[in-house]
Formats: C-alpha cells, sequence, structure tokens
C-alpha cells in the first residue's frame, strides 16, 4: 500500500459525472518493417502482438497494475493497492474504425473514448488498438488516469513500452486475445457510469488500510500548519514580488478568476469531442523570428511561447466570428513540470506521478499584429515563470496534502451541481500544454511510430484543452473540447494553422 501525493489525490477529486480526469496519447503505427524483423502486418496480429509487449514489459511500470483504494469516509488521502486479478484483455482492446479510416474516423473514435469513465474498481487506464486505417496502418489509444502520472511521466511510461528498433528485445509468443468486431469498441465490455471512484477493497484489506489511515492523519495535522505558513509565505513572496514588477514597469501575471468570460467557459457535459493538427517544426521555429529579440532580457521567443501565439490567435478569430471577441485579453493555463526543482519526485525524473504546478500567461489576444502579439507572449511568459520559480514547485503539493479528499470532492460536485462556472468569471479559458519527448524514431511490436498526438482532460470551467507534443521534427497538436461549449472544434484546427502562417508571413517579411 501507499498513499497517493496530495496532488495525485487531487486529480482524483476531480472526477464527477461530467469531468474526466485522464489523459491520452494516440500513437498511429506504420505496417511492419519490411526487413523481417516483425511479425506480418495483418490487422489481428497487429492487436497481438501489441498486448504481447504489454504483458511482457507491464512490471517496467508497477502503477499500471494497482487499483484506487479510497479512505473510508474520504477521511485521508486514497492508497494504490496491488490488483492480483489484473485482466489484460480488459484493458488492452481492440477496435474496428468504419470506412473509409481516415483521420477523421480516427478523431471521432478518440472522442468517444475520452468521453467514458475508467472503471474505478479497476487499474486506471485502458489502450485501445485501433485497426481499419488506411495504408495498412494501426493505432493506439492510450488513456490513464490524471491521478496516475503527468504529461511528463507519460512520456516516460509509453517510453517502457516501446523499442528503438523494429526488432526490440525478444518478446514471447504473443497469446490470444479478444477480436475486433464491426463498430468502435465492439469488444470493450461494460464500463463503469461516471462518478466519484469506489473504496473498493476487501476484509483482509482494512487492518492495514485502518493502520495508514491513522498515520495519515496524524500527518494531516503537520501537514495543515505547514500548508497553512506556506500559504502565508508564498503571499508575502508575491507580494514582493507583484511590487518589484510594478516599480519596473512590468504586469505582474493575472489572477485566477479575472479571465473575460467567453463561450469556451462554463460547465461541461461528460462528451468530448478530439481534432488534431501537425506542422513542421521548422514552421515554428521560422515563426519565432517574427518579432526579432523581445527587450526586457527576454531574448528571442521560445517555441512554447510561439505555440501560445498561434493558440491566442486562432480562439481570438473563432470568438470573434462569433461576434464575442473580448475586450480583455484572454488567458491561458500553462502547466509547468517541477520535477527538476523541488517537486515531490524531482530526485527521480523516471517515476509516474504528478509534479506539476502551473501558471497563468495572458495570449496578448487585443493585439493585433501577430508579431507584436508574440513579443507581449513571450515578456508574460518571461514575468510567469520568474513568478513561478519565486514560489516554489512543491507549492501545490504542500497545500494540497493537507485537504481532506471527501472536501475535494464535495466541493467539485457541489460546483458541478450548481453548475458555478456559467455564473462567475473563469480561472482561465484555455489549457495550454507542452510534452517534451526524445527526438528518436520509436516502434512498438515492430511497427514504426509515425504520428503521436497527445489529449489533456477538460473539466468545468474551461472546455478546450490544447496539448502539444514534438516526434521526429513535427509538433503533433491534440484538441479536446466538450462540444457543450465547443460544439466545432475542428474550426479551431484550421484557425490554427492560419495563425501559424499569419506568424510566418511576419517573420519572412510579409505584411
Amino acid at each position: 500500500m501507499e498513499l497517493l501525493t496530495g496532488l495525485d489525490s487531487a486529480f482524483l477529486a476531480l472526477e464527477t459525472e461530467t469531468t474526466r480526469a485522464h489523459v491520452a496519447g494516440v500513437l498511429v503505427l506504420g505496417p511492419p518493417a519490411a526487413d523481417g524483423s516483425s511479425e506480418d502486418g495483418s490487422s489481428e496480429e497487429a492487436y497481438a502482438a501489441i498486448r504481447s509487449v504489454v504483458a511482457q514489459r507491464l512490471d517496467r511500470v508497477p502503477r499500471l497494475g494497482q487499483r484506487i483504494q479510497r479512505a473510508p469516509l474520504g477521511l485521508w488521502r486514497p492508497m494504490w493497492v496491488d490488483d492480483p486479478d489484473l485482466d489484460l484483455d480488459f484493458h488492452v482492446r481492440p477496435a474496428l474504425l468504419p470506412a473509409p479510416g481516415g483521420q477523421a474516423e480516427l478523431e471521432a473514435l478518440v472522442g468517444e473514448v475520452m468521453s467514458r469513465p475508467l472503471d474505478p474498481d479497476r487499474p486506471l487506464w485502458e489502450m485501445v488498438v485501433v485497426e481499419g486505417l488506411t495504408q495498412m496502418r494501426t493505432a493506439v489509444i492510450a488513456r490513464l488516469h490524471h491521478a496516475i502520472l503527468d504529461g511528463q511521466a507519460g512520456a516516460t511510461a509509453m517510453a517502457a513500452l516501446l523499442d528503438l528498433t523494429p526488432g526490440g528485445p525478444e518478446r514471447p509468443t504473443a497469446a490470444a486475445g479478444p477480436t475486433a468486431a464491426a463498430g468502435p469498441l465492439a469488444a470493450a465490455g461494460p464500463l463503469s457510469a461516471a462518478g466519484p471512484l469506489s473504496a473498493a477493497g476487501s476484509t483482509a484489506e482494512d487492518v492495514p488500510r485502518w493502520r495508514h489511515g491513522v498515520v495519515a492523519l496524524a500527518r494531516q495535522v503537520s501537514d495543515g500548519v505547514a500548508a497553512v505558513q506556506r500559504a502565508i509565505d508564498t503571499a508575502r513572496v508575491l507580494a514582493v514580488h507583484n511590487r518589484e514588477l510594478a516599480s519596473g514597469g512590468k504586469t505582474p501575471p493575472p489572477a485566477p478568476f479575472h479571465a473575460p468570460r467567453t463561450s469556451l467557459n462554463g460547465n461541461v457535459t461528460g462528451e468530448r469531442r478530439f481534432t488534431s493538427f501537425r506542422t513542421p517544426v521548422e514552421d515554428l521555429e521560422l515563426a519565432r523570428d517574427a518579432c526579432g529579440e523581445v527587450g526586457d532580457g527576454v531574448g528571442r521567443p521560445t517555441v512554447n511561447d510561439v505555440i501560445l501565439c498561434v493558440v491566442g490567435g486562432a480562439l481570438v478569430e473563432y470568438l470573434d466570428l462569433r461576434g464575442e471577441a473580448p475586450s480583455s485579453s484572454l488567458v491561458a493555463l500553462v502547466p509547468v513540470s517541477t520535477r527538476r526543482h523541488g517537486g515531490a519526485r524531482s530526485g527521480d525524473p523516471t517515476t509516474v506521478g504528478n509534479d506539476v504546478s502551473g501558471m497563468l500567461v495572458p495570449l496578448a489576444t487585443t493585439v493585433a499584429d501577430p508579431g507584436d502579439r508574440l513579443a507581449a507572449i513571450a515578456r508574460a511568459t518571461a514575468v510567469a515563470k520568474a513568478q513561478e520559480d519565486r514560489t516554489g514547485g512543491d507549492f501545490l503539493e504542500t497545500v494540497l496534502r493537507a485537504v481532506s479528499p471527501a472536501l475535494l470532492t464535495a466541493l467539485m460536485r457541489g460546483a458541478g451541481s450548481l453548475r458555478l462556472f456559467d455564473h462567475v468569471p473563469p480561472p482561465f479559458n484555455v489549457v495550454v500544454s507542452s510534452v517534451v519527448v526524445p527526438d528518436v524514431a520509436l516502434w512498438w511490436a515492430g511497427r514504426p511510430v509515425i504520428d503521436v498526438y497527445p489529449a489533456g482532460p477538460v473539466a468545468d470551467g474551461f472546455g478546450l484543452n490544447v496539448t502539444t507534443m514534438t516526434y521526429r521534427g513535427v509538433v503533433h497538436f491534440g484538441l479536446l473540447a466538450a462540444p457543450s461549449l465547443v460544439s466545432d472544434v475542428e474550426e479551431i484546427a484550421v484557425l490554427l494553422d492560419d495563425a501559424l502562417a499569419a506568424l510566418v508571413l511576419r517573420a519572412l517579411g510579409g505584411a
């Protein structure tokens, strides 16, 4: 048994009837290598080979063999416990795309998968092996609950299942598994209804569970004292930092719940839609020259600054077309990995779990010129990063360790039932995240990984998540939306292309 961290536990509390707190990676695989180093290219063989690799390497990511056990009445943080009844055929499932088996059909399936809650009484992950794609391709939709890992840890976990060569290490003979029938997820079996994760457990587990609970409750008192002191210290640090910024003529990062009201924000339903956009990283590198060197010690904009600028440009155009362009700047929540400076797992970057904080960045959507907008975003991210460095990487974890899971769950469910986010300013307008992966060719069960599209969660308050992942010189954008707020997310993907083209044109000296 192992207690969840405060942050991991908080992601469990996000799970409600309408919020799906899982993340995903959509890997598109080409046909197997032609040199005979892998199995044949049939779709049934692809499923068996991928399932075999997962079975062989499951112990490399021990969390995949564990389930959640909640404490009685939610008095303390949940625990990870080993699941002796792990059913691999439940977690690795085949699915068949309808004709013609293109990108649109794959994206529709991803949206369907992301709309379903994970079974709370089993390990919180699933891989859907998709056949029926054109050009003998296979796809794997790998989704895991955010309580297990953040984006960076997810890339590490997936690396445990992938190879650097077509052959890879020796693999056992693939065992038989379910066969995909016509229709998406036909062999998936029933999935539980959405709802809070349960407190499943057996009588044999009660004694150690209560023993852990007594220790956890005792720690919660000291954690509460530490959280209060940390909050006071952080408030002082922020006050000093904001005064320094003001004296230097700079604008502090926006505070939560000060973003403009837009149709992107409000309470969501459980339905999700997914779309994607891909572009060579060279285009983003070229777009960095749209504004040249930025003053105030910022230097040249980063690729992440360009991504924020592209997202901001697309969203303001999307809203303007609907007659609702906000008079103040849209605000993005940008997750920041804390594994390298003070996070709970900073000493071991290979472990899963969540070591993440976040910074609020204005997207300068009131600035018309794309080059000027990029410069404004570069300045804003520099200020936000400096503030994040001052508050430290473990602030969220320190505070969340002291909060009762029952209280967090009650708050989230209460906000949903009252439709609170339909009536208050949003904490931010959109989540924009970038996940770093090694820039090397990867293989899975003898098949080359062609594309990798990420998908991050949406929740009450924001209906759009834009996550990027760069692989082999291509930046892959994954857009997950709640259609109750963003009914035409595919249009935003088109506008991303337009916004990037405007930046490139500016960089090349065009008007």
